[in-house]
């Protein structure tokens, strides 16, 4: 199976369903299941809103969130990658009443805001990863890589994906 590893708390969010496109400076041309793996790496980022908020309700938290409750050097979801699209464009600005808009473009003329542009990065000439069908799974442990990787798990536990999330068939 195909895997992209992404750095926390970006991999928990995309599991929870918050972050629904991933970013990366360089585009891919692969549609289709793909595993996403949390990093072994820890970022020294402070969980604040609305990452505080997203996170909370995935882990049933009631404290705030911090790297130490994150999982590490594991596959936490599977979702199908469904477009790479280029970003064209972006925005950054007041608005009437001096609130600061900020939004960013798509090639195929998407708008992104809010949660969703907060979650990724987006300067021009970037890519954004369209994933859909997001389903978090129990977390298998696997040593990450760059790029789009394979992952090479035990027979049994590939057959269970399989007929959990795949439909029972291979691809």
């Amino acid at each position: 199976m195909k895997v992209i590893t992404v750095l926390e708390p970006w991999a928990s969010l995309i599991a929870c369903g918050a972050k629904k496109i991933e970013t990366r400076s360089w585009a891919t041309k692969y549609r289709g299941k793909i595993a996403i793996h949390a990093a072994a790496k820890h970022t020294k980022l402070q969980f604040k809103e609305p990452y505080h908020d997203a996170l909370s309700k995935y882990y049933n938290l009631h404290v705030p969130c911090s790297a130490d409750e994150m999982p590490y050097g594991c596959v936490i979801a599977i979702a199908d990658l469904v477009d790479c699209l280029q970003v064209v464009d972006s925005y950054v600005g007041l608005v009437p009443g001096g609130v600061i808009s900020k939004k960013a473009y798509l090639s195929d003329r998407r708008v992104i805001f809010g949660n969703e542009l907060i979650f990724g990065n987006y300067p021009v000439g970037g890519y954004a990863w369209i994933l859909e069908n997001i389903q978090r799974i129990e977390h298998i442990p696997a040593r990450g890589q760059q790029r789009i990787w394979n992952l090479n798990v035990p027979a049994l536990k590939l057959a269970a994906w399989h007929s959990e999330f795949l439909g029972g068939t291979e691809k």
